[in-house]
């Protein structure tokens, strides 16, 4: 049996054949997956089609009675992912339908009728499995170091010295008191050497309180002298335990790139090492659906007909993918390969119904999207204000304010800045990933808390400008309700008067455009998504901000309409107001 016979073989376990005919599409498809061929240079296209997602619709009403019934190990608390179709034709005329999963499913990486994962992460099996294990003993001492007792006792023990000065302090502020009210009588009623010795004796009582609070002091840092020691070393243990895992996962990652190998449809293998070839690779690069369900076509002589990807499960971690949601190609881990993956795949002829009428328009639109993308990562971001202790960014929706847990999730405000300039920055607030506009940051931490004071006081004037993605009936108000954040449905917000904290937004529309209306929001208390929430809550105005997919939007559009334009607030040094404007970008 050749290699090819034994590939169409594998077929019967991880692909289904059609069951009724592939009816024509009348109109143009919702979205292209498509890249630059490396050697010719020609555009090369994969639709996503009405039938796609109508077999990928029966797939998501697969995957909820799975877990119902538990069949792949699912918790109600189901890991959010993404999921994909592929149609294909094979060599005898049949129409297939491929179905994939990005990374692991449940910790499992092949699983009956599922694509598996490109060949090559064997490889590296062995090391993958010794640098988990490692990578999960440094969890645990990390979290063991960040809940050493001698942290609890510092606090617990630092407040109470605290509160014993304190009291002191207070009670010598009234015996200070008293003795300038005796200092003004003794000068009135005695004179000579009576005066002297009285006088003497207030200032003895005056010394001796100052010894009181010094010594008080002393004993403070005696006893917690051998407590900030422990959390001093525990500290540069937990340093040195996070750039050991950094370095472990970066190691794995390199292991990972080298030894995947994906196929194009001209049978061509490369490795990602050798098609990315510049830059950081993003972790899981080839692990997404579209590569492996492509990948897979070109080994098992299919046809690629039409394919379509969407999440399931919680949403992700930046709240922008939610369940049962279309999505295309993700511009970091899968469309660098798109070129390559559809190489020697014939698009569909320019000439037909099919996709005349977009086909420039959404060609220009993609190019620009990724383009878009690719200088984003190397772009300087806009400085608003800046002196010795302040930075004001214009941070672009799509970019994180600072660095989250995985390789993939490092890009952000902070770590550019970081790249940029030796001194530290620290984040006086943040915004969410796909909201535009001002960030302020320090550069110490004095500066830091004197700024974080003032937001806590709300001493702090925050302006931000939306565009709902309905008409609006009314002009101006007043929302406020309880917001709290289920933990097993994290990102999301919802209004919960039990458990939720209270939270209060002005709002006052600007203008009506078209179905859209544009909004001023200020927001009077800091609550996570605050602002979006407050827009989609039927108790609030009701209509979901464009592009919020988290709470409800289903408009095509490339971004979350939510921007900071504006930010008030007092310099910690010059004690001048500051006010800081951002122009609006749509």
């Amino acid at each position: 049996m050749t290699h090819r016979e034994d590939a169409t073989q594998a077929l019967t376990t991880n692909a289904m054949i059609l069951d009724r005919q592939l009816p024509q599409d009348s109109e143009c498809p919702s979205y292209w997956y498509e890249g630059i061929c490396p050697y010719s240079g020609a555009l090369l296209r994969l639709p996503r089609t009405q039938q796609a997602e109508a077999i990928a619709q029966e797939l998501m009403r697969e995957l909820m009675q799975e877990l119902e019934h538990d069949v792949y190990g699912f918790s109600t608390n189901s890991e959010g992912k993404m999921y994909g179709i592929l149609l294909a034709k094979s060599i005898t005329g049949e129409i297939l339908i491929l179905k994939a999963f990005s990374g692991l499913l449940n910790g499992k990486s092949e699983i009956a009728g599922w694509v598996p994962l490109i060949a090559g992460r064997e490889k590296v099996a062995i090391a993958e499995s010794i640098t988990l294990n490692k990578l999960a003993v440094i969890k645990q001492q990390l979290i063991a170091l960040s809940e050493l007792p001698e942290r609890r006792e510092y606090a617990l023990r630092s407040q109470v010295y605290e509160l014993e000065l304190q009291a002191l302090r207070d009670r010598h502020q009234v015996s200070k008191q008293q003795r300038q009210i005796q200092r003004s009588q003794l000068m009135t009623t005695l004179t000579g050497a009576d005066l002297a010795k009285s006088l003497q004796e207030l200032d003895r009582e005056s010394q001796l309180e100052k010894m009181q609070r010094r010594n008080l002091k002393r004993d403070r840092d005696q006893a917690l002298q051998p407590l900030q020691q422990a959390i001093a070393l525990a500290d540069q243990q937990m340093q040195l335990l996070k750039q050991e895992r950094r370095h472990l996962s970066q190691t794995l990652q390199t292991q990972m790139h080298q030894s995947y190998v994906i196929t194009n449809f001209a049978g061509e293998t490369r490795s990602l090492r050798e098609l990315i070839t510049t830059g950081a690779m993003p972790t899981g690069m080839g692990d997404c659906c579209a590569p492996k369900l492509l990948h897979y076509a070109a080994t098992h002589n299919l046809e690629p007909l039409a394919m379509a990807e969407f999440w399931w499960g919680n949403p992700s971690p930046d709240g922008y993918k939610i369940q049962g949601q279309f999505y295309g190609a993700c511009a970091e881990r899968c469309q660098p390969l798109m070129g390559f993956l559809l190489s020697s795949r014939k698009s569909p002829p320019n000439d037909t119904k099919y996709y005349q009428t977009k086909q420039n328009q959404e060609l220009s639109i993609k190019l620009d999207d990724t383009s878009h993308h690719q200088t984003q990562q190397n772009q300087k971001l806009s400085i608003i204000y800046e002196d010795e202790v302040l930075i004001a960014i214009a941070k672009p929706a799509g970019l994180l304010s600072v660095p989250g847990r995985y390789l993939d999730t490092q890009d952000s405000v902070c770590s550019r800045l970081k790249m940029a300039s030796d001194r530290p920055f620290y984040p006086v607030h943040r915004l969410d990933r796909q909201t535009s506009g001002i960030l302020l940051l320090t550069r110490d931490l004095d500066t830091l808390r004197h700024l974080q004071r003032q937001f806590h006081q709300r001493e702090v004037n925050k302006i931000y400008e939306a565009m709902l993605s309905q008409r609006l009936n009314g002009d101006r108000g007043l929302i406020e309700l309880p917001l709290w954040g289920n933990p097993e449905n994290r990102p999301y917000q919802q209004v919960d008067a039990e458990r939720g904290k209270p939270s209060a937004t002005q709002f006052q529309v600007l203008c009506h455009e078209q179905n859209y209306t544009r909004v001023e929001f200020k927001p009077l208390t800091g609550r996570t998504h605050q602002i979006r929430v407050h827009a989609a809550d039927a108790r609030g105005l009701g209509i979901p901000i464009l592009g919020d997919r988290l709470y409800g939007c289903h408009a095509v559009t490339d971004r979350l309409h939510l921007h900071a334009r504006e930010l008030s607030f007092t310099h910690p040094r010059s004690l001048v107001a500051i006010h800081l404007h951002c122009p609006t970008p749509y």
